[in-house]
């Protein structure tokens, strides 16, 4: 009787212990962000891979006042299949006008889908302009992994003379800069509670500032990322 429990005892524990070996997971995705100025244009990057492909991307841009704009991509099968852009664009050297862009495409590359408004007026797209798009998709799975590689990511948040807390609410009590900056933006820095977006690096209570992206009024608010696909 007792080695009949004994085994049954034994059984159960095997059982238990295969029961909760974990299972691949089979959704495991990366994130990275990044970013870069250009001339006029401040561009915050997000990318996400699915097992080691590209799943999705957004950006936001902002050129002054030439105006801005947020995308959203998304990948299948390594091939960008849509992508829909909000922003305003200068008018006739005038004003700023909203426009929006959406666009399917298929598994070969081809739009099978496109609608571009500018100031409520339905446009036509290039091809150009289409080719464009999935170019400007693949450059940011490019720029956010090269500057991961380095240790990098896109950082934002407020400083108040004294301390950096982040949008998700790190507070970091030291704050280094690895770039030169012009005398007028460390003096604001010391004098004045910022808006702060950068690429840089953290460690335990220390933040490193390596390019500073944007400087602003500590109204301004974070920049989240683009999901317009999902909605």
């Amino acid at each position: 009787m007792n080695k009949v429990f004994l085994s049954s005892l034994i059984t159960s524990l095997l059982l238990g212990c295969s029961s909760t070996v974990p299972s691949p997971n089979l959704d495991q995705f990366s994130h990275y962000t990044g970013g870069q100025s250009m001339g006029d244009a401040t561009s915050f990057y997000w990318y996400t891979e699915r097992l080691t492909q590209p799943s999705s991307a957004a950006d936001y841009v902002s050129s002054g006042d030439y105006g801005w704009y947020k995308t959203d991509y998304r990948w299948d099968d390594g091939t960008v299949r849509e992508m829909i852009r909000e922003g305003e664009q200068l008018k006739q050297n005038t004003k700023l006008v909203p426009y929006r862009v959406h666009v399917r495409f298929n598994k070969e590359g081809e739009a099978v889908y496109q609608q571009y408004r500018v100031d409520g007026k339905v446009l036509p797209l290039t091809q150009e302009q289409l080719l464009r798009y999935q170019q400007e998709a693949d450059s940011i799975a490019t720029v956010t992994k090269e500057q991961d590689s380095e240790g990098m990511e896109l950082i934002q948040g407020y400083w108040d003379g004294s301390k950096f807390e982040t949008c998700n609410g790190q507070v970091y009590d030291k704050i280094e800069f690895n770039q030169t900056l012009p005398s007028f933006v460390v003096n604001r820095l010391a004098a004045i509670d910022s808006y702060v977006a950068f690429l840089g690096k953290t460690r335990l209570s220390k933040v490193t500032v390596e390019e500073l992206l944007m400087l602003a009024d500590e109204d301004h608010e974070c920049i989240a990322k683009p999901d317009m696909l999902s909605e």
